[in-house]
């Protein structure tokens, strides 16, 4: 499937997204010099944005829509690593260390996303000093992330497991205007994914949650009708 390059009006000095990444902190003459080192695509859902094992080439910067992160074992078993939407950057961790990718990006709908050149977006990094200190931060809250997302697969049974996955989608997706159905949709198969379980178990973990008035499922999607319940569920501390 064929990406569609979005026209260049999109500037870094006028984006929204922009604002709430890391690029937030550079200054103004950096803005202008950004937009000029980038190029922008939309990538329909379910097309692979990089590859796994694929050589970085630039930066990705999330201007809208809704992308995975997941690898792919050597049964073909594919675990979500991360999820992410607008104002995330990614590809960050193979530019950075000049290593391929460990996982593909893969959009979960429609998403416009703009690519920043290798060799600018380094020079900047060494020449910003805020900047610099916004990617390291990054790297930081990805790799907490990470370590408790090992933490509850390995100390987690399945029900808590799935609690706390759609309390995760939850914080980053948030709601529709309803306030209770989540802002994302996900197959049961890659729910299962993101949990690290079987899709008939995640299948019936829903159902379950959809029995006990913690969740009530419209198709594909998921309302949180008990937030405390789930959040109890999901043995957090908050």
């Amino acid at each position: 499937m064929k990406t569609s390059t979005i026209k260049h009006e999109h500037s870094c000095a006028t984006c929204n997204s922009r604002l709430h990444s890391v690029f937030s902190v550079v200054e103004a003459e950096h803005v202008h010099e950004l937009n000029e080192h980038k190029a922008c695509n939309v990538y329909k859902k379910g097309q692979v944005i990089f590859s796994q094992n694929g050589l970085p080439l630039g930066l990705f910067c999330v201007n809208s829509g809704k992308i995975k992160l997941s690898v792919s074992g050597t049964d073909g078993k594919e675990q979500i690593l991360r999820l992410v939407k607008g104002g995330d950057i990614l590809g960050y961790r193979a530019l950075i260390s000049n290593d391929r990718y460990h996982c593909s990006a893969i959009a979960l709908e429609d998403s416009s996303v703009c690519i920043v050149d290798k060799a600018y977006f380094l020079k900047l990094a060494l020449e910003d000093q805020k900047l610099c200190r916004a990617i390291f931060k990054k790297i930081s809250d990805d790799l907490k992330k990470a370590e408790e997302h090992i933490v509850s697969l390995s100390q987690k049974n399945v029900r808590e497991r799935m609690a706390e996955a759609l309390l995760f989608f939850k914080a980053t997706y948030g709601y529709d205007s309803d306030e209770q159905t989540l802002a994302v949709q996900l197959s049961r198969e890659e729910i299962a994914d993101f949990v690290g379980t079987s899709t008939e178990s995640a299948i019936r973990l829903l159902s379950e949650f959809n029995n006990d008035k913690i969740i009530e499922l419209v198709g594909k999607k998921i309302k949180i009708i008990n937030p405390d319940k789930l959040t109890k569920t999901a043995n957090l501390l908050y």
